[in-house]
């Protein structure tokens, strides 16, 4: 009877040391590294002296409370004698009377997200084939190279950019009946605009000219707009976010995860800092919901000093990401995070920038330099990467010094340079909206399932 006392007494105590409320936790959920959780003997003993049977009060347990990775482990062990009765006449006057109880909590991962955008221009291509069609069909920009029409929704904005003379006979941006003074690339504006649900030549009249221009395009096939890649990503990165709110939701865990934006042509952009608050709405401004929403509007237009323009520029992007992250935690706590970077992006590297109209550096397409990915690594960074396949482009003569010829001839370099990027098991591929989407939520959940495990 005695011995059943203490021990309920042990298991008791143990559970209370490693209870989700307990100052002990709290404690553990401050240690960057792994060893006896201060405090954590006293706090069990006091508890198991507090409720002990009568008379043995005095009885003092054995206790350890360590932290290994997330794990808080905690074990109360008694030994005590008990007087007999019968047992005295055969020289039996006490017994000796021992338990042991073991509890453990597994502490939450706490975990930043750095999602790395590619928004550069070839992340202007439309998300599906059917809106690839409906772009051709309607977009001049390159005209006499592209006679079936120009698959990119190019987005610069500066006169020179883009020769009014390779635009064929729709109107330049901003003048619907007048060519003059043209040098725009139009693809971006016509898919803002949207258009109708026939099919025509390109001569302008299936473009919804009068139409206010959308800032984002959520769904595909939609005649108020043409859908981009970077427009799947940014619906896809909601999904992504609406899932960590509702993880931490279901684990009562608050701050749990945070989420930044940092999308890159030329530079790397701290577009959404990193942020707790993951509830917000994708049409209300100022939230990173509505940020990711509005990833679009962010395609290379020649004219956004934060991101630079021209070319894909990995071994800019990587460096500065490598910078931002300054610190790396165990997930312990929110101050004291795990560092996940996610890289969604086509995959081809380009030198080139342009500003202005004047383009300058390499147009040789190639791969990223993994060993700008393996600096992050080496401290402990884990890189996912959504690979977004890069479609050949279909020419009738080359273009800018070949520059098409060297992006269809890099394509098949780009997926095993991409995986050797990215952390053990961490590389996807994607290419519907729909794909998009279930990657993203598919890397953050093996995010958090490896954090636990690792830690």
């Amino acid at each position: 009877m005695i011995r059943t006392k203490l021990q309920a007494d042990a298991d008791a105590a143990s559970l209370a040391t490693v209870s989700v409320n307990s100052p002990v936790i709290a404690t553990a959920k401050k240690m960057t590294g792994n060893g006896t959780v201060s405090g954590g003997s006293t706090y069990a003993a006091n508890f198991f002296g507090a409720n002990a049977p009568t008379g043995f009060s005095s009885v003092t347990p054995t206790v350890s409370v360590t932290k290994a990775g997330q794990v808080v482990s905690t074990t109360v062990s008694f030994s005590t004698q008990v007087s007999t009765y019968f047992m005295g006449i055969i020289g039996k006057p006490n017994v000796t009377i021992t338990g042991t109880s073991t509890s453990a909590y597994t502490m939450p991962t706490f975990i930043n997200f750095y999602l790395m955008l590619d928004v550069s221009g070839s992340m202007s291509f439309p998300s599906t084939t059917a809106e690839q069609t409906r772009l051709m069909a309607v977009n001049p920009d390159n005209f006499t190279l592209y006679p079936n029409g120009c698959t990119f929704a190019c987005h610069f904005t500066a006169q020179g950019a883009c020769p009014q003379s390779e635009q064929g006979a729709i109107p330049a941006v901003g003048t619907a009946t007048n060519a003059n003074p043209g040098g725009y690339c139009q693809g971006f504006i016509i898919s803002r605009l949207g258009t109708t649900p026939a099919s025509g030549s390109l001569n302008g009249n299936n473009v919804n000219w009068n139409h206010s221009q959308v800032t984002s395009c959520s769904t595909d096939g939609t005649t108020s707009c043409i859908q981009l890649r970077a427009d799947a990503v940014g619906y896809a990165v909601n999904t992504l976010l609406a899932t960590a709110a509702a993880s931490e939701t279901a684990a009562k865990v608050s701050n749990q995860f945070q989420v930044g934006l940092y999308p890159f042509i030329q530079y790397l952009y701290s577009y959404f800092p990193l942020t707790t608050n993951l509830t917000g709405s994708a049409s209300t401004p100022g939230t990173i919901n509505y940020a990711a929403a509005q990833l679009a509007t962010l395609l290379d237009t020649g004219v956004n000093s934060n991101l630079g323009s021209g070319g894909t520029h990995f071994e800019n992007a990587f460096p500065d990401m490598n910078n931002l992250i300054t610190s790396v935690g165990t997930g312990g706590s929110s101050s004291n995070a795990l560092p996940y970077v996610f890289v969604i992006t086509d995959g081809s590297q380009n030198y080139q920038t342009q500003w202005s109209g004047n383009w300058s550096g390499s147009n040789s397409a190639t791969v990223v330099d993994t060993s700008l990915c393996t600096t992050l690594k080496n401290r402990g960074i884990t890189i996912a990467v959504l690979y977004i396949p890069y479609e050949p482009i279909q020419y009738a003569t080359t273009f800018a010094n070949s520059e098409d010829i060297y992006a269809n001839n890099n394509i098949p370099y780009i997926p095993p340079d991409l995986q050797s990027c990215a952390s053990p098991n961490f590389f996807y591929t994607a290419t519907t909206p729909a794909d998009i989407t279930s990657a993203l939520v598919t890397m953050f959940e093996q995010a958090v399932s490896t954090a636990h495990v690792s830690n």
